[in-house]
């Protein structure tokens, strides 16, 4: 599956890729935060939170390290996605680089 580095998602922030947080919601408010402008969308409802997004358009998906994220772009790509990457070493590597993050506020929208 296609990773992408921290810093190429940097640069994809300004674009119309959907950018999904598949951790939990402590998680996404805890200590890591998450990037601004990601939706929460915990692996477990992945599925059904994907029904209502274009098979076209670019998805990013996120988590701590990488491992979900991988797990979560395969399922997308088995459900016909077509541009779909997961965030090389997750927030761990998103926060050795001191990108920026948000804490705390829960995005509840959908794509």
């Amino acid at each position: 599956m296609p990773e992408i580095t921290a810093d190429t998602l940097k640069q994809l922030q300004a674009s119309d890729a959907l950018l999904v947080d598949v951790r939990e919601q402590d998680e996404y408010r805890g200590e890591l935060g998450h990037i601004p402008g990601s939706i929460l969308v915990p692996l477990s409802t992945l599925g059904t939170a994907a029904n209502a997004w274009p098979k076209d358009r670019s998805v990013v998906l996120i988590c701590r390290s990488g491992g979900r994220s991988g797990k979560a772009a395969l399922q997308l790509a088995a459900a016909g996605f077509k541009r779909v990457a997961s965030l090389h070493g997750g927030m761990l590597n998103w926060n050795a680089k001191r990108l920026a993050v948000e804490r705390g506020y829960i995005e509840t929208r959908q794509g």
